[in-house]
């Protein structure tokens, strides 16, 4: 029985169980799981279990924190999981297919921000009720200042999905913040630009004709509308990602730090308005024709198909296409049976939450949807979705063919809008006939509302199973560390020397592995930085592991995802077990072919056992000659 048995019994199963992992490797820090569904591994447990420093997702690996005896860990870990010394060779994330593949995606983008999301949602819907029961009038100050608040995060979506965006598929940050706000500039949005006249027109008597009010670099620019969008932001990252990996191969280091997001956001955000934006204008009129053509084939018919597809146009921002018929409609004939369509799709999808709420495990999710439940009810179901519906597909299918249902019933009563009003309760009084005053239509969709909510909730309270297992952590005994000396660590690698925050590896920037500094090399060889011993030395040779006669531990880790590597650009003059005397070459390692490779060389110097030491003196900012670090007892 192994040392650390207990903790692979826990990891294992909170990664969902040994039948859940896929492929199981280990770097010289962390273990590095592919597991078959990742929602059935549970965060926060291992988060906030001992002996686990972190849990990271990237690359579309789990990966576990565990430190420098990673490895007498991952071999208890195999035994556990009964995985033998070879792993599984199938990827399961290959076969996923394309529709959980971006359901994965858009929950990841926003699971960051469905606090707020909800927030912002309510505030939305106390904002209509206040209005409604007279407390404030319209327009005024008060008005103002709650619609400003609670449209933000809706408004301004782009912006902030461009930042989870952008760690999902691993752009700078900031990057991708700057091209959601780049995308939601208000002067280049279709809705501003189409005051003026167009310069010419493309596609004209088509189906796909466009104005065009701009040229960029010379070309013509077929605007749009990307305030409260979600795809298109994701589409541009996607991009941004690819040019940034290119920027970064190209661009010599020294001046990475700027050129880098200036090519980025600068052929990125063109991308976006050159290609993705006539894409979905292009998307968003074919739909619109396909509606039309289907509206005059049977009205009945294309009520259920509005039904059923609204939520899943909402997300993608193609319900846009509709808007314009039915605005079409009300100004010519007075009314529109389109957007009455769609009217039960927010009363399903509120319907399913609260039937989730009754299931779930989760006690996190279960809070999220009593917020998601008042702001759907008020008809914003972005929280609903994105939060609690799409991630577990089920619900949001059920919410779907509720809708469609409720539309059944919407085209029953042949209920109509008759103006552009309110979402979700405050919406019924939109199907009142303005010129006989006849309340039917407004009846018919109560009926409608109401069939949609029992029908969804009764449905997913009878074949929706939350599959989550809220477990409990037990503490796990960890070997006491023995108490060091003072000891000073030399820069093992010539180069520029940075405080470790700088990292772009979250485990080691936050300093979850211990106090160190980053280290930009200038030369490709590391050397011994005191008297000591190899303690490990990973089969990569990319990261290495001394401890020095006073018992300071060290790590030295080359590189960003250079484990990938499989050792290729290393090389190692020390084994495991050798004694070593200050200043004798460990490890040479070519810096310009890792860096073509497409790796960052950036190598973090870690005191590992930092805890024993009451200060360590870290020597950053600098070039590395003498100190480096020095830890004091």
């Amino acid at each position: 029985m192994g040392k650390y048995r207990d903790l692979a019994e826990k990891i294992v199963a909170n990664v969902g169980g040994k039948e859940n992992i896929n492929s199981l490797t280990h770097c010289i820090t962390r273990l590095r799981f592919k597991l078959k569904d990742e929602e059935k591994a549970d965060e926060n447990v291992l988060n906030n279990m001992d002996g686990v420093v972190t849990v990271m997702k990237s690359g579309g690996q789990f990966q576990v924190v565990i430190g420098n005896h990673v490895p007498n860990v991952y071999e208890d870990v195999v035994d556990v999981a009964g995985l033998g010394t070879s792993t599984a060779s199938d990827d399961q994330d290959e076969t996923k297919g394309f529709f959980n593949k971006l359901i994965d995606l858009l929950s990841g983008c926003f699971q960051p921000f469905l606090g707020a999301m909800s927030a912002c949602g309510m505030m939305k819907g106390f904002n209509a009720l206040f209005l409604y029961l007279g407390w404030y009038a319209a327009g005024s100050g008060t008005d103002l200042f709650m619609t400003a608040t609670g449209d933000s995060i809706y408004y301004f979506m782009p912006v902030v999905i461009g930042l989870t965006a952008a760690r999902k598929f691993k752009v700078r940050e900031f990057t991708g913040l700057v091209i959601g706000a780049a995308l939601v500039y208000p002067t280049i949005q279709a809705a501003a630009l189409e005051a003026g006249q167009p310069i010419m027109t493309l596609f004209s008597n088509t189906i796909l004709e466009s104005p065009v009010y701009i040229r960029i670099f010379g070309l013509p620019i077929i605007a749009n509308n990307y305030t409260s969008s979600v795809v298109p932001v994701i589409l541009v990252i996607w991009f941004a990602s690819y040019v940034q990996k290119l920027a970064q191969r190209v661009i010599p280091e020294i001046v990475q730090t700027f050129l880098v997001p200036f090519f980025t956001i600068l052929i990125s955000v063109f991308f976006g308005f050159f290609v993705i934006g006539p894409v979905i204008t292009f998307l968003t009129n074919l739909l619109g024709a396909g509606f039309t053509s289907l509206y005059e084939f049977s009205p009945t018919v294309m009520s259920v198909v509005v039904g059923f597809f609204w939520q899943p146009l909402v997300i993608f921002g193609l319900h846009w296409s509709l808007v314009p018929l039915a605005i079409m409609n009300l100004s010519t004939i007075g009314s529109d049976t389109i957007l009455a369509a769609s009217f039960a799709a927010s009363f399903a999808q509120t319907a399913v939450v609260l039937a989730m709420f009754f299931k779930l495990k989760d006690k996190k999710l279960k809070q999220l949807a009593i917020p998601a439940f008042i702001s759907g009810i008020f008809g914003v179901t972005e929280p609903a979705i994105y939060g609690l519906t799409l991630p577990k597909k089920k619900p949001f299918l059920i919410s779907m063919i509720g809708a469609a249902v409720g539309s059944v019933v919407t085209a029953f009563f042949g209920a109509k809008y008759f103006v552009l009003g309110g979402l979700g309760i405050f919406g019924f009084i939109n199907h009142i006939d303005t010129a006989t005053n006849d309340i039917s239509g407004m009846i018919g969709q109560f009926v409608a509302a109401a069939v949609a909510m029992v029908f969804s909730f009764v449905v997913t309270m009878l074949f929706w199973k939350d599959d989550s297992v809220v477990k409990e952590i037990d503490d796990i005994q960890e070997a006491p560390s023995e108490k060091t000396l003072q000891e000073v660590v030399t820069a093992p690698v010539e180069g520029q020397v940075m405080p470790l925050s700088t990292a772009t590896d979250k485990a080691f920037a936050e300093g979850l592995l211990g106090k160190g500094v980053l280290i930009h090399p200038s030369k490709g060889e590391v050397v011994a930085p005191f008297d000591g011993t190899v303690v490990t030395l990973f089969p990569t040779k990319h990261a290495i592991g001394l401890v020095s006669d006073n018992g300071l531990e060290l790590l030295i880790h080359i590189g960003l995802n250079t484990v990938e590597l499989n050792g290729q650009y290393f090389e190692a003059f020390v084994k495991q077990g050798d004694k070593i005397k200050k200043g004798d070459k460990l490890v040479t390692f070519d810096k310009d072919a890792i860096a073509a490779a497409g790796y960052k060389v950036e190598t973090p110097v870690i005191i590992t056992n930092s805890s024993d030491y009451q200060e360590i003196i870290e020597k950053s900012d600098s070039d590395s000659d003498g100190e480096l670090l020095i830890a004091l007892p």
